[in-house]
């Protein structure tokens, strides 16, 4: 780390100089420097630990506050800086082979964080609700309420519930918190529409202010809300959390599929999908009915297990699109199938001989609400299924394995990540993710083109590809696996580095496991086998997928080996090899699972 004090100490060991030695070629070289974090000269910043990112000329020296500092081959550097209080200045100069040189100076303001301050006057800070958003709620509905104001006053929502002030302890820590939860009643007076008042008594004066967002009740008199999906890749969410990827989903759907809707919070629909378990769904992936249309439910009718020259089915008969959801099981390899709304009646299934992969098929009805279908497979590795709607007949479709251990017969699909505007991230020297992940996947075409298999390309290009479109049109091209390819990137460009590879479903882990395995063959460090993973190409059931994150980008280290065109042979090579442990794995000469 570099302290900006006048003193210019220096912390940690000894920095070496990037240049011992300058060639013919390299003292032509014209000092320049390029940083790419932080982003802005001056900078307002609330952690001590920064950074300072870039790239100079491959035979420059490089200098920070007159301290030397290491520079990577590719004439990377990423530098640690200590901040003390207040203003922080850093000049980095750049040093050419020839004398010639260049500078910048950048700038840091850290100030400590204030912790949080009580209410000193007789007022209101902020009122907040939870769920965050306008709410569309039914009887029975709770809704949490926070509320920071003066400590030590009454504080009242709509004349109806009292909140109470937190007392101090542990991490509560500041007095005037009051908090509380209120169920929603039939005829609510409380919900109109509009925001709640929200009531602080103190010192004899009153103070008012409204919940920032509005609540609009249900009238359980009236007919049930159904809503039909629409779009190409309808989907169901667990709950209202979020992060950079979404929310939790639950799984897809198909288009025109029913659904109770009984609330909203903000642009998402909630979904009662049994008297259990309750979703939610986009709302622009909804098509609202007519009142009167009845909420889902239907018997089941005939079933039917079944193969034709490419894949197995099952098929079951249901009177309305019914909600669904598919998860899969390993060690035994099983596919469950929860249909919500459904109730048994069929006394029987047909199963005729030219199923090949579907071993056995039974249901159980779980609740009162969920017909729940369990399809064995004859082999322990999952090559993926498809849940659709023939009408109103919901068909699983399983796929087989391959008939062969090899590559030849298959048709692999690599996504190229990002792509046009959708940049990605940004390496040391500039260089961005859009471009080394088609370098990457383009080696990996190759590659795979010599082991025989047909490629699908997401992108040969600098083009933008909307990450929906990618999975709808794969979908529709049926590959036998898709690898995708990124470069991941963090705030620490110089401990954090490595490779990882990505799944959501269980029973696609084993295609990342092999991929991770030889990676790390090539002596890069860690970063994990990652399940459950949320982004959209691992969403697909119909085909294995893996996500690889080949390096993080933004480590020096790790971008001067992605620059590399031989390494990026060789984490292609690698790549290959661990698609062709799975396939061997999990080819239809493979041992059966008993």
């Amino acid at each position: 780390m570099i302290k900006p004090s006048e003193r210019m100490k220096r912390l940690g060991g000894c920095l070496l100089l990037a240049v011992l030695f300058v060639s013919q070629a390299q003292a032509q070289e014209k000092s320049f420097l390029r940083l790419t974090q932080p982003g802005r000269q001056i900078n307002a910043v609330t952690a001590t630990r920064q950074y300072l990112v870039g790239s100079t000329c491959k035979s420059c020296q490089v200098f920070v506050n007159d301290e030397p500092q290491k520079v990577y081959p590719t004439g990377a550097f990423a530098i640690e800086v200590e901040l003390e209080e207040g203003s922080n200045e850093f000049l980095i100069k750049s040093l050419g082979p020839e004398g010639d040189s260049i500078a910048r100076t950048v700038y840091f303001t850290y100030n400590i964080p204030e912790a949080p301050q009580p209410v000193t006057a007789v007022n209101i800070a902020y009122v907040q609700t939870f769920p965050e958003g306008n709410l569309l709620v039914a009887p029975g509905d709770l809704i949490r309420f926070r509320v920071k104001a003066i400590p030590g006053g009454t504080v009242t929502v709509g004349g109806q519930l009292q909140l109470m002030e937190l007392p101090l302890s542990g991490r509560q820590t500041m007095p005037g918190i009051y908090q509380g939860t209120y169920t929603v009643q039939c005829n609510d007076p409380l919900i109109t529409g509009r925001g709640i008042p929200v009531v602080l008594e103190s010192e004899g004066t009153e103070v008012r202010r409204n919940t920032p967002y509005t609540f609009t009740l249900t009238d359980p008199q009236t007919q049930p809300m159904v809503g039909k999906t629409t779009g190409d890749n309808p989907f169901l969410k667990y709950g209202l959390g979020d992060d950079r990827l979404g929310g939790a989903r639950m799984g897809s759907l198909d288009t025109a599929v029913y659904l109770h809707i009984t609330g909203k919070v903000g642009s998402d629909y909630r979904v009662k999908l049994s008297k259990t378990l309750t979703a939610y769904i986009p709302q622009e992936q909804v098509v609202m009915q007519a009142p009167g249309t009845f909420p889902p439910s239907s018997l089941s009718n005939s079933w039917r297990v079944w193969g034709d020259d490419q894949f197995d089915y099952l098929t079951v008969a249901f009177s309305q699109k019914l909600p669904y959801r598919t998860t899969q099981q390993t060690d035994p390899s099983r596919i469950v199938l929860d249909i919500f709304g459904a109730t048994a009646n069929t006394n029987w299934i047909t199963q005729l001989e030219n199923s090949q992969e579907i071993k056995n098929a039974y249901y159980e009805q779980v609740e009162d609400d969920i017909l729940r279908v369990t399809i064995e497979l004859k082999h322990k590795q999952h090559w993926g299924h498809q849940v659709y709607y023939n009408g109103g007949t919901l068909t699983v479709k399983v796929k087989r394995p391959p008939a062969q251990p090899g590559l030849g017969n298959l048709t692999i699909a690599v996504d190229a990540g990002h792509g046009g505007r959708n940049t990605g991230a940004q390496g040391p020297t500039g260089v961005y993710e859009k471009e080394m992940a088609l370098a990457v996947a383009t080696s990996l075409q190759q590659a795979l083109q010599a082991e025989g298999a047909r490629v699908l390309m997401t992108r040969v290009n600098d083009s933008y590809v909307d990450n929906n479109y990618r999975v709808t049109s794969y979908r529709d091209k049926d590959p036998d696996l898709l690898v995708s390819i990124h470069l991941n990137s963090s705030s620490d460009p110089i401990r954090i580095q490595g490779t990882s590879t990505y799944y959501k479903h269980i029973g696609f882990r084993p295609l990342s496991q092999h991929i991770y395995k030889h990676l790390l063959e090539l002596g890069l460090k860690e970063f994990g086998n990652i399940g459950s993973f949320n982004f959209a190409l691992n969403s697909p059931t119909e085909y294995p997928n893996v996500l690889v994150e080949t390096l993080f980008l933004s480590n020096p280290e790790d971008e001067m080996k992605i620059l590399d065109p031989d390494f990026r042979h060789q984490m292609a090579d690698k790549i290959v090899m661990g698609i062709k442990d799975f396939v061997a794995e999990g080819y239809t000469g493979a041992e059966e699972q008993q």
